[in-house]
C-alpha cells in the first residue's frame, strides 16, 4: 500500500472516530501511535514520549492558560453588559438598529476572550432579551449572534492562532497582528449586510433615541476592554513582550480592574481558575497528540507523499487554495474546529508550503476555515449555542437561516484575501522586534 493511501485511510479512520463521539485526543494518539508503531516498532513509543515532554516544556503554548484565564476574568466580570449598553446606545439608531449591537460587540468582546463559543454565549444571553423586546425577527437575531461569535477566534487574542504557531512552528505575534485588519474587514462587511438588507426589506425596529451627552457618557464603559486589548497587542506589535508575556499583562490589566470594580473576590477566583485549568487541559491535551500525530506523518514520508501527489496535479495557488475552501466547508459540517485544525495543519500545511503560500496568511486563512465550521450544520457549536440561549423554544433552523448570508460572506470575504493577501501580511510586516 502506497503512502498516500496509508494516510488516507488513517484520516478517514481518525474522523470516523471523532464523528462517532470519541474524545478527540485519543483518537489522534490512537491514529498517530498506531501508524508509526506499524513503521517503526516500539521505538515509536520512545520517541512520542520524548515529543510530548518537548511539547508541553514549550514555553509557547503557556499563552494557552494565560489567555484563557484572561477571557475567564473579562467573562465573569460583568464586562459584558457595560459594553452592549454601549453599542446599543450608539448603533441602535442605524438601519437594522441591534443586529449592529450584535456585531460590535461581539467584535470588542473577542478582542478580550479568544474563544468564538464564550462570546456567542455572553454576548448572546445578554443581547437576546433586549432583542426579543423590541420585536425582532428571531432569525436574523440568532444568525448575527452565531456570526458575530465567530470572531472570537479571528480577532486576536486566539488560542487556535497560537496552537497553529505552535504545531507549524511561526510567531503568534506575528499572527495575532496579522488577525487584526482582517477581524475588521470581516465586521464590517456583517455590520454592511445588516445595513443594505434591513434598508431593502423596508422593516425596520424604531429605538428611543439616546441623547448625545447620554453617549458620550457611557463611553467610560468600553475603557477597560480596550485598554486591555491595547496592553496585550501593543505588547506584542512593539516588541515589548512575546505572547505569553502579553498574556500575562493582560491577566494583570484584568485583575486590577476587577479589583477597582469590586469583583475580585475568593469565589470569583476560584470559579475562574477551575474553569480555565478544565478548558487548558482539555485544549493541551490536544495540541500533544497532534504533534505525535505529526510526528508519524513526518517518520513515515506521509506528509510529503502527499505534498507531492497534490502538486503533481499541477493547480495554480489560487485553485489549490480555492479546493481548500470547499475541502473545509464539507469537513467543518461533521468536525468541531479544533479537531479540525490539528488533524489537518500537518497534512494542509506542506502543501501550501510547496507553493509558496505565506505561512502566516495561511494561519489567518485556517482559522477562518473554522470560523466556517462554527456555523455549519450539523456540529457548528455557535448555532447551537445560540439555540440553546434563545428565549423561546423554536426551532434550530431559525439560527441555520439566519446564519446563511453570513456564510456566504465569510467565503467571499477569503477569496477577497486569496486576491489581496496584503490584507493579511501588511501589518505583521510592520511589527517592531
Amino acid at each position: 500500500m502506497s503512502m498516500i493511501a496509508v494516510g488516507v485511510s488513517g484520516f478517514i479512520i481518525m474522523v470516523g472516530l471523532m464523528l462517532l463521539g470519541l474524545p478527540i485526543a485519543s483518537v489522534m494518539l490512537l491514529v498517530g501511535l498506531g501508524g508509526g508503531m506499524i513503521a517503526y516498532g516500539g521505538a515509536f513509543l520512545v520517541s512520542s514520549a520524548s515529543v510530548a515532554w518537548g511539547t508541553m516544556s514549550e514555553n509557547g503554548l503557556t499563552a494557552i492558560p494565560l489567555f484563557v484565564l484572561l477571557g475567564e476574568f473579562l467573562l465573569r466580570s460583568g464586562m459584558a453588559d457595560r459594553m452592549y449598553v454601549v453599542f446599543a446606545a450608539w448603533l441602535g439608531r442605524l438601519p437594522g438598529g441591534l443586529l449592529h449591537t450584535n456585531i460590535g460587540c461581539c467584535a470588542l468582546f473577542a478582542a478580550t476572550s479568544g474563544s468564538s463559543v464564550a462570546t456567542a454565549a455572553t454576548i448572546g444571553t445578554v443581547a437576546l432579551p433586549s432583542l426579543a423586546k423590541h420585536g425582532y425577527p428571531m432569525k436574523e437575531a440568532l444568525g448575527s449572534l452565531a456570526a458575530g461569535g465567530t470572531l472570537g477566534i479571528l480577532i486576536p487574542p486566539s488560542v487556535n492562532m497560537i496552537i497553529y504557531g505552535s504545531m507549524t512552528n511561526n510567531s503568534v505575534g506575528k499572527l495575532f497582528i496579522a488577525g487584526i485588519i482582517p477581524g475588521l474587514l470581516l465586521t464590517l462587511s456583517f455590520m454592511l449586510w445588516i445595513l443594505l438588507s434591513t434598508i431593502a426589506s423596508g422593516k425596520r425596529v424604531v429605538h428611543e433615541l439616546v441623547p448625545l451627552a447620554e453617549r458620550v457618557r457611557l463611553l467610560k464603559n468600553l475603557f477597560e476592554p480596550l485598554v486591555v486589548f491595547g496592553i496585550v497587542m501593543g505588547s506584542l506589535y512593539f516588541g515589548i513582550a512575546t505572547a505569553t508575556e502579553s498574556a500575562a499583562l493582560g491577566v494583570v490589566a484584568a485583575l486590577f480592574f476587577m479589583a477597582r470594580g469590586g469583583k475580585l473576590t475568593r469565589k470569583l477566583l476560584l470559579q475562574c481558575f477551575t474553569s480555565s485549568a478544565r478548558t487548558s487541559g482539555m485544549i493541551l491535551l490536544i495540541v500533544v497528540a497532534a504533534f505525535v500525530l505529526n510526528l508519524a506523518l513526518s517518520l513515515t514520508g506521509i506528509g510529503e507523499a502527499l505534498t507531492k501527489w497534490v502538486t503533481a496535479f499541477g493547480l495554480s495557488k489560487f485553485e489549490t487554495l480555492v479546493a481548500l475552501i470547499v475541502f473545509y466547508l464539507i469537513l467543518g459540517m461533521f468536525m468541531d474546529t479544533l479537531s479540525m485544525m490539528v488533524a489537518t495543519i500537518p497534512l494542509t500545511y506542506p502543501v501550501v508550503s510547496a507553493l509558496g503560500v505565506d505561512p502566516i496568511w495561511f494561519g489567518i486563512f485556517i482559522v477562518i476555515m473554522c470560523e466556517l465550521g462554527l456555523i455549519t450544520p450539523p456540529v457548528g457549536m455557535n448555532l447551537f449555542v445560540v439555540q440553546g440561549i434563545r428565549p423561546d423554544r423554536g426551532s434550530v433552523s431559525d439560527v441555520i437561516q439566519g446564519i446563511i448570508p453570513y456564510a456566504v460572506i465569510m467565503i467571499v470575504f477569503t477569496l477577497l484575501l486569496i486576491a489581496v493577501p496584503d490584507i493579511v501580511t501588511w501589518l505583521p510586516q510592520k511589527m517592531q522586534g
